[in-house]
């Protein structure tokens, strides 16, 4: 078990860099131009698969690093900053999504409560909230080892099913942030909402 917190602490910290990055991203608007250089077509690095599909699918997106990308994806409440990194030394592609949400420090205690309600009902990937700047996000990771590699239909399958999520919920962190209520009031709103829906 001791061996696997160094791994832990790695992933945080690109997580880390990676929304910081996002949030940079995002204040100049998405705007950023695909940056000219060249893609690498080598199975170990599956970022060039994301950098195919976001030009295919025409999303702004930006990538200085050859371990990570961000991309911009407008949604129906908000737009989406997305990210994947490849994390090398541990085979995992991690996946953030966050929405333009910041917690205030009143509502936080709530919006975690809310946070594990969701959390039971996902089968796949997770949200959480980062507590020092009330950023909230989901997130998911893929374990690529054995020579796994990754493939457009996988990874847009991935940005499906977590804007499917984001948008489901988004409303019920509405709720709770701005409207003042409950985690359970909001979780039985959002629920209610889904239903009803033919």
């Amino acid at each position: 078990m001791a061996d696997i917190w160094p791994f832990a602490a790695v992933l945080l910290d690109k997580a880390c860099a990676a929304v910081a990055e996002l949030v940079a991203f995002s204040a100049c608007g998405g705007d950023a131009m695909p940056l000219s250089r060249k893609i690498d077509g080598s199975h170990e690095n599956p970022l060039a698969v994301v950098e195919h599909m976001a030009i295919r699918n025409d999303w702004p997106f930006e990538r200085m690093v050859d371990d990570e990308i961000a991309l911009l994806v407008a949604g129906a409440w908000t737009n989406y900053q997305i990210s994947f990194t490849w994390m090398s030394e541990i085979n995992v592609l991690h996946f953030a999504c966050a929405f333009d949400m910041k917690v205030p420090e009143g509502r936080l205690s709530e919006v975690q409560q809310l946070i594990a309600g969701i959390n039971e009902q996902l089968w796949i990937g997770h949200f959480d909230v980062w507590t020092s700047n009330g950023m909230v996000m989901f997130r998911h990771s893929a374990l690529l080892v054995g020579g796994v590699s990754t493939s457009g239909p996988q990874c847009e399958a991935v940005i499906g099913s977590a804007l499917d999520t984001c948008e489901r919920y988004y409303p019920a962190f509405q709720f709770v942030v701005w409207a003042g209520k409950s985690a359970r009031e909001a979780m039985d709103a959002v629920m209610f909402e889904t239903s009803g829906q033919a």
